[in-house]
């Protein structure tokens, strides 16, 4: 294992930080790229990477990674030093206003300039390594000038060649669910059957530019531009995993959705040996697109009447909202049929508050789909 610190730009006088990384097994074969908590307010993904470094670090004494798997447990370091009376607050950055997990650099664009001479009509191999290689040298023509710009492309630069890239993340409260590009779903199910995961959402570009979503998209977006003269593979497996809710932190999830992630990287050959025998899958994918948000009516006290993980039917009572100055109680409904995989934590709800998301079949909804 080789440990690597990535400096930070330093906002104020008297500061200082950086990234960590940690590094196991040997390159020139499969790459994989995990971080954690990227949203810092968002730990079950950081104790799930700490459990997953002790396995991790086991197999490669054993002699078993076939391949690199490189862990970013902290990949936020700003966010995490954010905390307003005793509150962590680490989705946006309290300078810029921006979602840390939002406004990755779009690798596709970055190459446009220069990727069409270089790709090989008849080599996927030689384009894969082609495509890369633009990708390196435009993240290393770039000049960040503040912290947090200098974290997304240290991030970037760690994560680019990645085979596998899985960011761990967590919802207000929710069943494990996840996020990944339809063209990559066929090696994502596996890892969506070890998770047992409760909902699979499917979205190409669901804008924003999300850190798991520029490593797939990019390669979709290459083959939609030239896929009709040059071969170009699925270059990364990127999948956001949402592990639960921001409590759902114990030893036994970590344990569990480290090892579901190890049988993962065994059954993908970055791990020697046999894998355990795939689960079944509860519920089938479905589009992002297809989600359909639930949004107080009123402001009021907020009781949810079903639980996250839940198959819900079209009319189904989801919470109520209930106003103890007027007696009045409005109740809401699902809009469609699907898994509730998400809602907020807040018991209080104010007028215009989405505060949750059930996993419809049916895509009917597009500009931005994710949540601020």
């Amino acid at each position: 294992m080789q440990t690597q610190n990535h400096p930070l730009i330093a906002p104020t006088l008297g500061t200082a930080r950086q990234l960590t990384s940690f590094h196991y097994g040997p390159t020139g074969a499969q790459k994989v790229y995990i971080q954690s908590s990227l949203h810092a307010d968002e730990l079950p993904g950081m104790l799930t990477a700490w459990a997953l470094r002790r396995k991790i670090a086991e197999l490669e004494t054993a002699g078993r990674l076939k391949g690199e798997v490189v862990l970013v447990p902290v990949p936020n370091p700003i966010g995490l030093n954010q905390h307003f009376f005793g509150h962590l607050s680490g989705r946006f950055d309290t300078h810029s206003t921006q979602n840390f997990n939002r406004n990755f650099h779009d690798l596709s664009a970055l190459i446009q300039p220069v990727i069409e001479a270089r790709l090989s009509e008849q080599d996927i191999e030689a384009n894969r390594t082609a495509i890369r290689s633009a990708i390196r040298e435009a993240l290393d023509a770039l000049t960040p000038e503040t912290e947090l710009a200098s974290q997304r492309v240290a991030l970037q630069k760690l994560s680019y060649d990645a085979d596998i890239v899985l960011d761990l993340h967590c919802d207000w409260e929710a069943a494990l669910h996840i996020y990944t590009n339809p063209d990559l779903w066929p090696d994502v199910e596996p890892l969506a059957r070890y998770l047992d995961s409760k909902a699979s959402l499917l979205a190409l570009n669901s804008v924003g530019n999300p850190f798991d979503e520029i490593h797939s998209f990019c390669w979709s977006d290459l083959r939609a531009r030239y896929g009709d003269r040059f071969p170009i593979p699925n270059g990364s497996i990127s999948v956001t995993i949402e592990l639960r809710g921001q409590r759902d932190v114990s030893y036994e999830y970590a344990e569990r959705d480290a090892q579901a992630i190890v049988e993962y990287l065994t059954a993908r050959g970055v791990i020697d040996g046999t894998a355990a025998e795939l689960p079944p899958l509860e519920f089938a994918a479905t589009p992002l697109a297809g989600t359909g948000p639930l949004v107080a009516p009123i402001s009021g006290v907020l009781v949810y009447r079903c639980e996250v993980g839940s198959w819900v039917d079209v009319g189904a009572p989801i919470a109520d909202i209930v106003d103890p100055l007027t007696d009045r109680v409005v109740t809401v409904t699902s809009s469609v049929a699907g898994v509730l995989y998400a809602r907020h934590s807040t018991r209080f709800a104010t007028a215009g508050l989405e505060f949750a998301r059930v996993a419809g079949a049916t895509a009917f909804r597009s500009g931005s789909l994710l949540s601020n």
